[in-house]
């Protein structure tokens, strides 16, 4: 069929739907909405929808290769080219001639895509749902955050030329299960009250009325029974130690009413088990060791929460709370360069001190790499990126646990 009998079939067509619709409600095509029948004084438009008009016309502008076959075959396909190419049922957008939207419209736009269909919510019974969301289980980037510092701690404590303690890595890796899981218990039940007002949080268990605060209560008190009993097979000096981190667990939440300053205020949270893996070996601390250490995981934190709290930042000008997002402002990617190269000079200080192998150093400039990455590429006003990039972390940690693995063991 040539294109001119085409446009003349799909003329012809709209114009029997326009008398078909004469007497009935017209449903538009790009509102779903009911419309009063048009007057009959007025002869009908032969084009009753502009987007149906808008498609004919871009097509038509374009070549159209007719089918060469029999007359059967051209009458079906003109049936096909009508109802399903030129007149289709519905538009994506009144100024589009696309019926699909893309993934990268909607992360352009900067909005979190629904997340998929986690472990908690297929594996787990429905009653126990919302105490694994409330303990972030379905959201394992915490507890390998809070988990590194401790297992790059406890390897730097080993023998020279030894494995690390298994049995502690694997204490340890419980531990941070655990108090990762109270800290976000805490969090949210002091902020339920902000976190209803924003995006990101509105739907967590407090924030949407699934949990009521005394059972929060109820399971915080589970979950730090079960700390207990991980920091009581540890030696006394690392009991003294750990028991003392609840101060800052307890207290973090808050900061963010008084300070821009909350994400250095993690860090000294989330970066402990520097010095809790290495008393748990040795029974005391080596400041030349931990302390540059510790600041360096500091540091690292700073890094990467920083580049969370952009996701929220509009929210949290909204309901008045503080970040280092909101402080350093245009000016983060500067901020944030400074403290990752601080991050990185601290670990390699510690691993100097430590006596650390040669390995040790080629795995940490990889690591710097990767935190060079970060920062350079991360889109601060794109929240799906700041994610991604805050998720990355994880590597982060891996590449310097084994960068001091493998310095350890040929140490």
């Amino acid at each position: 069929m040539a294109p001119s009998a085409l446009l003349r079939a799909a003329a012809a067509a709209l114009r029997r739907r326009a008398r078909t619709a004469a007497d009935l409600p017209a449903i538009s095509l790009l509102t779903h909405t009911s419309t009063p029948p048009p007057s009959r004084s007025r002869s009908p438009s032969p084009y009753p929808n502009p987007a149906a008009w808008r498609h004919l016309t871009t097509l038509s502008r374009r070549p159209c290769q007719h089918p060469r076959s029999p007359s059967s075959a051209s009458a079906a396909s003109s049936s096909y080219y009508v109802d399903r190419i030129l007149l289709p049922t519905s538009f994506s957008h009144p100024l589009s001639t696309s019926s699909r939207s893309t993934d990268k419209d909607t992360d352009k736009k900067g909005i979190l895509p629904p997340p998929p269909v986690s472990w908690v919510e297929s594996l787990l019974p429905e009653a126990a749902r919302p105490y694994a969301m409330l303990a972030r289980l379905d959201k394992p980037i915490g507890t390998w955050l809070l988990a590194w510092p401790c297992m790059w701690s406890i390897t730097i404590a080993a023998m020279p030329g030894e494995l690390p303690d298994l049995k502690m890595l694997a204490l340890f890796g419980c531990g941070a299960v655990l108090l990762r899981g109270a800290g976000c218990t805490v969090n949210d039940l002091l902020d339920r009250d902000i976190d209803n007002k924003v995006e990101r949080t509105k739907s967590r268990p407090f924030a949407s009325g699934v949990l009521t605060p005394s059972q929060g209560v109820c399971f915080l008190g589970c979950q730090l029974l079960l700390g207990l009993g991980i920091l009581l097979q540890l030696n006394n000096f690392s009991r003294v130690l750990g028991a003392s981190s609840l101060l800052l667990v307890f207290s973090y939440p808050l900061m963010k009413r008084f300070t821009f300053w909350p994400q250095a205020y993690l860090g000294l949270t989330f970066n402990w088990g520097a010095l809790l893996g290495w008393a748990a070996i040795k029974e005391s601390l080596d400041p030349a060791v931990v302390l540059p250490l510790y600041t360096a995981g500091i540091c690292w934190t700073l890094v990467y929460d920083t580049i969370y709290a952009h996701q929220d930042k509009q929210d949290d000008l909204k309901v008045g709370v503080k970040s280092t997002a909101l402080r350093f402002g245009d000016s983060t990617k500067q901020w944030i360069s400074a403290f990752g190269a601080a991050s990185i000079g601290g670990l390699a200080l510690s691993g100097f001190n430590a006596e650390l192998g040669w390995p040790y150093y080629p795995l940490l400039t990889a690591a710097a790499a990767q935190l060079a990455w970060q920062i350079s590429t991360v889109d601060l006003s794109d929240r799906v990126d700041c994610n991604r990039k805050f998720v990355s972390n994880k590597w982060f940690g891996a590449l310097v646990f084994s960068g001091v693995l493998f310095g350890r063991l040929a140490s």
